[in-house]
């Protein structure tokens, strides 16, 4: 697992403020600009938060592809339903947390893959939970 810490070098790129329409288009607007770096708007917490680079397919059905970047937050408190990097066999691992009903188990968007259950003792070593993903667009050729 590749990971990437933060640092308090900032990088700011041109911020265009007017909305892009993703319906119909609307008639041009006042063209207004501003400068933003894009950790100002990923990271609330920025001594707790890591970026990680995602290796594999197991959760491609929520949008998280082989290559990604993922900003995983340590101090948010992990949920049921929650993405998170958890540590399983020794190996680092993105999934789905589910904890209900007294069910602990870690669950792929992948059905190629199984479920990761934990019962009795068994620890579940939770590092962060996912924030955003960062990916490439891929466009209809």
């Amino acid at each position: 697992m590749q990971i990437f810490t933060v640092t308090d070098k900032k990088i700011y790129i041109p911020f265009v403020i007017s909305k892009i329409n993703a319906g119909f288009p609307s008639p041009a607007e006042g063209y207004e600009e501003c400068r933003l770096d894009i950790n100002d708007i990923v990271i609330t917490h920025p001594d707790t938060t890591f970026y990680v680079k995602v290796k594999g397919e197991s959760m491609i059905d929520a949008n998280i592809r082989d290559g990604d970047i993922l900003v995983v937050d340590k101090s948010v408190e992990p949920r049921h339903n929650s993405i998170v990097i958890a540590i399983v066999n020794n190996q680092f691992t993105v999934k789905t947390l589910y904890c209900k009903n007294e069910v602990i188990k870690l669950i792929p968007a992948n059905p190629n893959f199984p479920e990761i259950c934990f019962k009795g003792e068994e620890e579940l070593n939770i590092w962060g939970v996912v924030k955003y993903i960062i990916h490439k667009a891929e466009g209809i050729l």
